[in-house]
């Protein structure tokens, strides 16, 4: 079975390049000591401390391999394919909520950058896929448990750092 492909912005590839290098490094260390301080209490059998960093530690471990799968298999985001006149992945795209009258600010991205709390928003997320290739001026609706929402696209624009002469 082929892996799935990833669609990452260059700055979530250097994300997740410094996250796999603090968890390989730094992250491994301190887990490390804490394996080494909880073997000194003793008998590790009913040891809280040890049964808590051994967790870290294959907690540690799942996520290493996760990014190193994620790396693998990602594809980045190129410039060229970034729209300033669509909802595209890897845009930035300004909306406003009609009920509220409320604007935020997106950048449309992969799910494994998503965070909605620092304005990134996933491409497979339902905003995200109701977003993708409306225009200026369009109004997105959204179907969710607690009701319709609407989104109007206010502006589309690059986010800073990305130069495209067509499109």
């Amino acid at each position: 079975m082929a892996e799935k492909a990833y669609e990452l912005t260059y700055n979530g590839l250097n994300e997740l390049h410094a996250e796999l290098e603090d968890r390989k490094t730094r992250v491994a260390a301190d887990i490390a000591d804490r394996l080494k301080q909880a073997r000194e209490f003793g008998d590790i059998s009913e040891n809280s401390e040890f049964e808590e960093a051994t967790q870290a530690k294959a907690d540690n471990e799942i996520r290493i391999h996760e990014i190193e799968t994620i790396l693998k298999n990602a594809t980045v985001i190129e410039e060229k394919r970034v729209s300033k006149t669509r909802v595209s992945l890897g845009g930035q795209v300004l909306l406003r909520d009609e009920e509220t009258g409320d604007e935020e600010t997106y950048l449309i991205v992969g799910a494994q950058e998503e965070d909605v709390f620092n304005g990134k928003l996933s491409n497979e997320s339902p905003v995200g896929s109701a977003l993708i290739g409306k225009q200026k001026g369009h109004v997105a609706e959204v179907k969710t448990p607690s009701g319709m929402l609407k989104y109007k696209i206010i502006d589309i624009s690059l986010p800073k750092g990305v130069h495209n002469n067509d499109k």
